[in-house]
């Protein structure tokens, strides 16, 4: 029998139609050391390790039969995800099981958000244009380049706090303080008015002055902490934006430091459910010797802290946030832990609690910061209470679950 080019053509499409999916099923086990139970335990799988080369278009995570939040990352842009992200929770000393399908068809799911995460263009007409990324050359304005950016760089949040880093040599980590647990940037960006503070809204609760504020990266150079100065480019990127982890990009490329020229990548990434943010931090071209610095600052009232050599870092106090008000005041907490391969040695000056820093085997710096706003309503409300959750934090983190795919 002998068939038209039409029919032929007809029966393709047919049997395209006809074409399934293809999925791949893992079976994830995480067990919990520890005598505490873990709520919102950040997991993430490595998809090019674990989908078999399956383009991932798709994922659900179930858990006892109920459909767990994930999201799947595409974090070097080649339109190909790269990690599967969610949070467990998991009893004290147990273990929890959940069942994950990869998929090739484009099925999105949706889920409540609870992390948010954005770069928008300053715009004088307030309609803040949202970007993916934006790259400034090294030698552009520091000024017009800070403020080219609603609210001055990348802003980041959960539901319990939110940051911002700023776009120019600085990149200080700010803080905004919540009083309810919601995701506000969308609402006050930062700029919260009289009106939406009496509503309940959070607020800027941070001055970093000439600190490094809460975990911002510095060089280190005549024995003090010094900026990003010399580079050929500047970026921010956000390479995620919830629903359940935020991650941003800031990149420096061609920074002259100490006479050696850098390549520095660092990532920032907040899950839902936490306080805390992960920062991991790749430099090229670093000598093994090489010196770098993070910390988190005194504060400027009743300002208390602790350095440990274990690397955990604690500080609490008051300042004003905003000098052109200075009847409102904030009392902040903020806490620091640095990874062992990259901590150097800790060192105290007039506003920081400093940690100096190398990279480690791999060329990468890690470490953790959290923070919290004593106007959180069921906040810390003085330092030992924060200080006491700072101690129990680093057992967490010295302490992770162990997680098997199979």
């Amino acid at each position: 029998m002998r068939l038209s080019l039409s029919a032929l053509f007809l029966i393709g499409l047919s049997c395209a139609g006809t074409g399934q999916a293809r999925e791949i099923i893992r079976e994830v086990r995480i067990s919990n050391p520890t005598r505490m139970a873990r709520k919102a335990y950040p997991v993430v799988i490595d998809l090019h390790r674990h989908a078999d080369g399956l383009h991932v278009r798709s994922a659900k995570v179930v858990c006892d039969g109920r459909e767990i939040p994930s999201q799947a990352d595409d974090l070097n842009g080649d339109f190909r995800a790269d990690e599967l992200a969610f949070t467990a929770d998991i009893p004290a000393q147990g273990e929890a099981v959940y069942h994950i399908t990869l998929s090739d068809a484009d099925a999105p799911r949706s889920y409540p958000r609870e992390t948010r995460a954005y770069l928008k263009l300053h715009d004088e007409k307030g309609k803040h244009p949202e970007v993916k990324s934006i790259t400034y050359p090294g030698n552009a304005d520091l000024l017009d380049m800070y403020n080219s950016i609603y609210g001055h760089g990348a802003v980041f949040e959960s539901r319990l706090a939110a940051f911002r880093i700023y776009m120019d040599n600085r990149q200080s980590i700010d803080l905004y303080g919540k009083t309810s647990y919601r995701l506000e940037m969308d609402s006050t960006g930062f700029y919260t008015t009289p009106e939406q503070l009496a509503q309940g809204y959070g607020c800027d609760i941070l001055w970093a002055g000439q600190s490094v504020g809460a975990g911002s990266f510095r060089g280190y150079q005549n024995d003090k902490p010094c900026y990003i100065d010399t580079v050929a480019w500047r970026r921010q990127t956000i390479l995620a934006n919830g629903p359940v982890r935020t991650v941003v990009e800031v990149a420096d490329g061609g920074w002259i430091y100490h006479g050696q020229t850098l390549h520095m990548t660092q990532r920032y990434t907040l899950y839902a459910g936490h306080r805390d943010v992960e920062v991991d931090i790749r430099i090229d071209g670093a000598s093994p010797d090489a010196t770098f610095c993070t910390g988190i600052q005194k504060l400027e009232r009743h300002s208390t802290g602790f350095m440990q050599e274990n690397g955990l870092c604690g500080s609490w106090g008051n300042n004003v946030p905003e000098k052109s008000a200075p009847e409102h005041d904030e009392w902040v907490g903020l806490g620091l832990y640095t990874d062992k391969a990259c901590r150097k040695e800790i060192k105290e000056d007039e506003f920081n609690y400093l940690t100096l820093l190398g990279t480690d085997a791999d060329k990468h710096i890690r470490y953790y910061i959290t923070v919290c706003a004593r106007r959180e309503k069921d906040g810390f409300k003085n330092s030992k209470a924060w200080f006491d959750y700072l101690r129990l934090w680093k057992t967490e983190l010295d302490n992770p679950c162990t997680v098997s795919i199979r």
